[in-house]
């Protein structure tokens, strides 16, 4: 399907962008832990990422209504070239990587706002697929080009570059890794001021927080009250709370079942996102959007089998099995994210159900991270905390089809009713 040149420019700045955010979070880490920070802080690294996400929801929509998206991209960009900068500063990682979080959270609206005004509404799905294929891509991507940077042998190379007359003030690892993580971030900029205006305008947008409040509250009880809203709104939520908790757990799994250091750990997630990209690629071509809630069922069985890990003791095995773990991931969170986007549109603008989502599915990677951190302070072994998160995982699931299931027969049961009376 042809897409025009704007949505091209559009995919560049938002690769690049997430590109650098990934590899940001790697850095991150290696940071703390040159820093001797203890192991618990790693986990809130993405917490305070996440943060903004859920204190702004309310009003992000409404900023990236407020002006033409491809200048609401690039004014948050610089937000998180600024969280960037803070880090070579020696700001602490938390509060920098928080900063760029702040930057993320603003700009996503736009970057999926933008698609309803570029294109007609029979090429979204198709966009979709390319926004979400690309962002897994920039995430493996990202995810091994931090571990890249943060490896000795890399370092070192870029340390020996040297300017003639200008001294870079470059002299550690870390800043070598953050420099070519900036540059990155500077050339997703450069595509967001070569991004088309639209010309779509907007009413004046309310300004008052507490209408914006109360304006999200209604959307956010609209989509919890609808009954296929709320079971794919429940789902795509578990499913990016587990997603982001089981990044860190596969970074300490690594280190402690298959004696990974971090740079090599960190392709482990590459593994990972490449089996979410293949389950989501199939889901794409097999499950249509009215069948989208039989794939439920694959919720369960990713929880049970993510419990395995703990067996697994030799690299090739955890290859195989975070493949499969991901492939199930994607297989059954795209026809639910398309359900949800679905119902999100019927029942609300685009705009405010991205928003509502983005709440509820960074509330639940604030909520599962914060139990994650204190698993690790409480100095649980991995393995217990594999088995109770891949337990939990499946029993949320199970919980979900029951859900859904009584949706069924109380609806079955009013359509009865109807029929009676008749």
């Amino acid at each position: 399907m042809r897409m025009n040149r704007g949505f091209y420019t559009i995919m560049a700045a938002q690769f690049f962008s997430s590109l650098a955010d990934n590899a940001l979070l790697i850095a991150a880490i290696a940071l703390l832990t040159t820093m001797k920070a203890p192991a618990w802080m790693t986990p809130l690294l993405k917490l305070f990422f996440v943060l903004s996400y859920v204190l702004l929801a309310a009003f992000v929509g409404a900023f990236a209504d407020s002006m033409p998206k491809g200048r609401v991209m690039f004014v948050t960009n610089m937000i998180k070239i600024a969280g960037c900068a803070m880090m070579f500063l020696d700001v602490h990682p938390l509060l920098a990587y928080a900063v760029v979080g702040f930057g993320a959270a603003a700009y996503s609206p736009a970057k999926y706002g933008i698609l309803t005004e570029l294109l007609p509404p029979e090429k979204l799905v198709a966009a979709n697929g390319w926004i979400e294929g690309l962002t897994v891509i920039s995430i493996i991507l990202g995810t091994v080009m931090g571990g890249a940077l943060v490896n000795s042998k890399v370092s070192a190379m870029l340390l020996g570059i040297d300017f003639p007359v200008i001294d870079v003030g470059i002299d550690t690892a870390a800043e070598a890794a953050l420099s070519v993580i900036m540059v990155t971030y500077v050339l997703a900029a450069a595509f967001n001021l070569k991004i088309p205006d639209t010309g779509a305008r907007y009413p004046h947008q309310e300004r008052n927080p507490i209408k914006l409040v109360a304006d999200f509250a209604g959307c956010f009880t609209t989509l919890w009250k609808d009954k296929l809203g709320q079971i794919s709104l429940a789902v795509t939520t578990l499913f990016w709370g587990a997603g982001a908790t089981l990044q860190f757990i596969v970074l300490k799994w690594a280190e402690k079942s298959l004696g990974m250091p971090l740079d090599k750990a960190a392709i482990l997630q590459g593994v990972f996102a490449v089996g979410v990209a293949v389950g989501a690629t199939a889901a794409a071509r097999f499950v249509p959007l009215k069948k989208a809630l039989t794939v439920m069922p694959l919720g369960v069985g990713m929880g049970l089998i993510v419990t395995t890990m703990t067996m697994v003791h030799t690299v090739w095995i955890a290859y195989v099995l975070l493949v499969l773990i991901g492939a199930l991931a994607g297989y059954f969170v795209v026809p639910m994210n398309a359900l949800l986007q679905h119902r999100g549109h019927v029942l609300l603008s685009a705009g405010h159900s991205i928003a509502v989502q983005n709440f509820n599915e960074n509330l639940s990677v604030l909520t599962m991270l914060m139990l994650y951190a204190l698993m690790v302070k409480l100095n649980l072994d991995i393995n217990i905390v594999i088995v109770l998160f891949g337990l939990f995982v499946a029993g949320t699931m199970l919980l979900a089809m029951k859900k859904h299931a009584a949706n069924q027969r109380e609806h079955d049961n009013l359509a009865l009713i109807g029929e009676h009376k008749h």
